[in-house]
This record gives structure tokens, C-alpha cells and sequence, in this order.
């Protein structure tokens, strides 16, 4: 039989052998109990900041997580209520409510699901690697900015007690794993301040927690064009920032368990949990990448069981323990958060050596990104950012690439010029080409030849028409050699039919 050192990453993984495994079940069921204690104080924050219930930020958790851990294509990544979204449909519940809440939340499971099947997924491949460094970045920058608040205007108690925390989940890992390290200091840290009658803030001040469990409805509104009008953007808003957020957060979790994921299956798998949320009267989700960091990072969650776990604790202690939920210190659930923070940055990616060997480009891309998404708190609009920084500069770089170099052959009644062109031609790239030839100081005939180029896009089969429409305005003839067949076929497609 083989050893748990010879299985591959994925057979390590596997549910099944999780199953069979006390040793690794006990690992996914603590790293779900400690991502459940994790998620409650930001669930009921982020229910607060989209204007709703508390109660239905809990319940949205759980069937995001449920739901996730069977349909997701990320094992072990936590999906939930998260901030990014509920920034989105918070102007939603001011002006209408929660009942057109659950239902944008379904209209955006939809479309996610439509997305996934066109391929949406795919465009991940476009996102560079400083956006990627930059990303994890900022969510570490975040993370650790977000706990600052319960820093602010304590009791002098919570400041040591947060210090206990750190030492706990950074220093127990170097003597024990059989428990994750930010349990011990949950329980720890809840302990002394219960049985010492220590006064800090608890998980009970941040809000009243669910006595029952959630139950299927419709959403009461009217079902008509005017509802869609006013549900659709939201949805549609809703729907590219949780997968956005999902994909990358999946793709993070990739590198950091050196295991693939199905990215198309947990972009589908999304809208299907918020489809289910919506109806069990929820508050939209995405994955949640502190969270994610907690139980893959800190716990050692690898399957989907520390994913529906998540979910399933949540509701469990909440419902049936939320008195003793409630007496959680704060303080310990910072002291977690900050390590996750400390740790999920990319330390490595600020070092002096790194920066001086790194070309500026890309640097500054990932700083596009690390300060767009601290600065508006969001790391959609950041990464988006960050991607478009990284083409243009990208475009700029290559549109240098291009080289055109003339002679001229033959006799002085035979003379013949002859451009070369080398280079990828597009509409960066192609904007200078009309610049390059003396036609008026050329001879009768001039041959251009593109051997080594490649035509890329309709701006520089336009570029092409220009140069050999002025020659001919000055009655000479011009021949274009050499294309390779795509490009040739592209500029017989679309050759006289860009002008006006």
C-alpha cells in the first residue's frame, strides 16, 4: 500500500481517502470549525454594511458553503457572504429592500452560470503575474487594515490578549500540528476571558446571531420587465465581481496546494450556490479569501469537507451554541486575521533584490494593482486595473519591436525599393508604419515585403492600405510580398473596405 508521502497532490486530496482517514478527517473537520468561528464576526459586518439582517448573512454562509463544496471546482476554498459584493447591492436594499435582494441574488446566479458556459473562466490566462503578486498583496493589506477598528478605542485587555493570540498560532505550528494553532487560540484566548471576567469586545457585540435555521421562499416581488430593470444591473454587478474574486482567489489556493482546479466548473458552481442562496433567502456571496487563507494556510484544509463543514458549523454554533459563540473574544479572531495578513503577503516580492532585477514595467503593475484595490477597497476594480496597466505597457513595449529597413536595387532606369518589414503588427504597433516609407523620393516600383511580420488586426490592414494607396497616388507601383497565409487571407478579406 502506499504511503501518504508517495500519493500524488490530487490522491492526497481525495474525499474518499479523507473519509478513510481519522487522521486527515480530524485535520478538514478543525480547519472547518476554525474557518466557522472566522467567518461569523465577518459575516454579521458585512450584513451590516449591505443594510440586511445579520441573520441573513448567516444564512446565506451556509448555503454558499454547502453548496460550493459539492458543485465548486476549488476543494477547499470557502465561498460565503463576502464584502466585495454586499458593497454592491447595498444601494439596492436602501431603495427596495431585501426581497429584491433575494432576487437579484438569484438573477446573478444565472448569469454566472451563462458566463461559465461561454467561457468566461478562460480569460484568466490573461491576468499576469504581477496582477496575480499584486492581488495577493493588497487582500493581505486589507485583511490586515479591516481588523484595525477593533484595535481602536478598547479596553487596554484586548491588546495583550491579541499578542497571546499571535505567539499561539505562530509558535504552536513549530511543536504541534495535530491542532490548528488558531483554534487552540480561540478557545485560549476565550477561556482566560471568561474565567478571569476580562470586559473586551465579543463576538455577540457585533450583532444578533440566527435561532433557527433558514427555510426555502420566493422572493415577493412583482415578476415583470420593471423588477428586471431594476434588479439587472445589480445582478450583473453582483455576477463579474464574485467570480472575479472567486477565479482568483481559486487560482491563489492553486499555488499555494500545488494542485489544478476546474476553473469553469467553480465559476458555474457559484451561480448555482447563489441561485440556492436566493431562494433560502440570502444574501449574495463569492469566495472568501481571508477565510480561504485561514483553513488552507493556518489549518490545513484540502478537501471539500473542510469546505461544507464551514457552513455546516457556522449554522450549527450559531443556532445551537450562540451563547457561547457570543463570548468569543474579538481579540483572538484579530490575532488570526493579522497572521493570515503577515503571512499571504509576498514579502518576497518587495526585497531590494527583487525590485532591482524586476523590470519597472512590471513592477509598476503590481502597484497599480496594490493601490487601486487598497484605495477603493476593492479588489475587482484593482485587478482590473492592474490588467489594463499591463497591456498598455505591454502594447508600448512590443510596438518598439517593429523594424522597417530599405534599399534599393537595379540600375538607374530599373531602380527597385524594397522595404522590410520584421515585427507582430497591431494597432499599437502599425500606427507608425505609414511613416516609414519616402514616397515621393522612391523609384517607380517598390516591393514590401512582410516575411517576417505577421498582420494581427483590422488597424494594420488599414495601415497597409494607406501606404500602398499614397504610392499609387503618385503613380508608382508598389507589391506586397510574403505574407504568411493568415495574414494574407485577412488582408484579402478586409483590403479596400476600412475607408470611409
Amino acid at each position: 500500500m502506499s504511503t501518504l508521502a508517495e500519493l500524488t497532490p490530487l490522491q492526497r486530496q481525495s474525499v474518499w481517502r479523507t473519509l478513510r482517514s481519522p487522521r486527515l478527517l480530524k485535520t478538514e473537520l478543525l480547519a472547518g470549525l476554525v474557518v466557522s468561528l472566522a467567518l461569523i464576526p465577518e459575516v454579521i459586518a458585512f450584513s451590516i454594511i449591505a443594510g440586511v439582517d445579520p441573520r441573513i448573512g448567516i444564512f446565506a454562509s451556509f448555503t454558499m458553503s454547502v453548496v460550493i463544496a459539492f458543485t465548486g471546482g476549488r476543494p477547499a476554498m470557502i465561498s460565503a457572504a463576502a464584502g466585495a459584493v454586499a458593497l454592491v447591492v447595498a444601494p439596492l436594499v436602501r431603495s427596495h429592500g431585501v426581497e429584491y435582494l433575494f432576487a437579484t441574488v438569484i438573477l446573478a446566479g444565472v448569469i454566472q452560470v451563462l458566463l461559465a458556459v461561454a467561457g468566461v473562466a478562460k480569460l484568466m490566462r490573461f491576468i499576469p503575474r504581477q496582477v496575480m503578486v499584486g492581488f495577493v498583496n493588497a487582500l493581505a493589506i486589507l485583511i490586515f487594515l479591516s481588523q484595525m477598528p477593533e484595535l481602536q478605542a478598547v479596553p487596554w485587555a484586548v491588546y495583550p490578549l491579541v499578542a497571546l493570540g499571535l505567539a499561539v498560532v505562530y509558535f504552536l505550528p513549530k511543536l504541534t500540528s495535530a491542532i490548528p494553532a488558531p483554534l487552540v487560540a480561540i478557545v485560549l484566548l476565550t477561556a482566560i476571558t471568561v474565567l478571569a471576567r476580562i470586559t473586551v469586545p465579543t463576538v455577540g457585540d457585533k450583532g444578533e446571531l440566527p435561532e433557527s435555521l433558514p427555510f426555502f421562499l420566493i422572493p415577493d416581488v412583482p415578476l415583470n420587465l420593471q423588477t428586471l430593470k431594476i434588479i439587472f444591473p445589480y445582478a450583473l454587478a453582483v455576477a463579474f465581481v464574485g467570480l472575479l474574486e472567486s477565479l482568483l482567489t481559486a487560482k491563489l489556493v492553486d499555488d499555494i496546494t500545488d494542485t489544478p482546479s476546474d476553473k469553469t466548473r467553480e465559476s458555474w458552481g457559484q451561480g448555482v450556490a447563489n441561485i440556492v442562496t436566493g431562494f433560502f433567502g440570502g444574501i449574495c456571496g463569492c469566495a472568501m479569501i481571508g477565510q480561504t487563507m485561514i483553513g488552507v494556510k493556518a489549518s490545513g484544509g484540502r478537501t471539500r469537507i473542510s469546505t461544507m463543514f464551514a457552513g455546516v458549523f457556522m449554522l450549527l454554533l450559531t443556532v445551537l451554541f450562540g451563547d457561547v459563540v457570543a463570548q468569543i473574544p474579538m481579540a483572538a479572531l484579530v490575532a488570526v486575521m493579522i497572521f493570515v495578513s503577515l503571512t499571504t503577503f509576498n514579502w518576497h516580492s518587495i526585497r531590494p533584490a527583487t525590485l532591482k532585477a524586476m523590470p519597472k514595467s512590471e513592477t509598476a503593475v503590481m502597484l497599480v494593482t496594490v493601490a487601486f484595490t487598497v484605495a477603493t477597497n476593492n479588489l475587482a476594480i484593482g485587478v482590473g486595473l492592474g490588467v489594463l496597466t499591463a497591456m498598455v505597457l505591454f502594447a508600448n513595449r512590443v510596438a518598439h519591436f517593429v523594424t522597417v529597413k530599405r534599399s534599393v536595387t537595379g540600375d538607374t532606369e530599373g531602380q527597385v525599393a524594397i522595404y522590410t518589414v520584421d515585427g507582430e503588427l497591431f494597432f499599437a504597433s502599425s500606427n507608425d508604419l505609414y511613416t516609414q516609407f519616402n514616397y515621393a523620393q522612391d523609384p517607380g516600383r517598390i516591393i514590401i515585403d512582410m516575411s517576417g511580420s505577421h498582420l494581427w488586426d483590422a488597424s494594420t490592414i488599414a495601415a497597409l492600405d494607406s501606404v500602398t494607396d499614397k504610392y499609387e497616388s503618385y503613380g508608382k507601383q508598389v507589391q506586397v510580398h510574403g505574407l504568411n497565409e493568415a495574414s494574407r487571407a485577412m488582408r484579402e478579406r478586409l483590403r479596400g473596405k476600412l475607408r470611409d
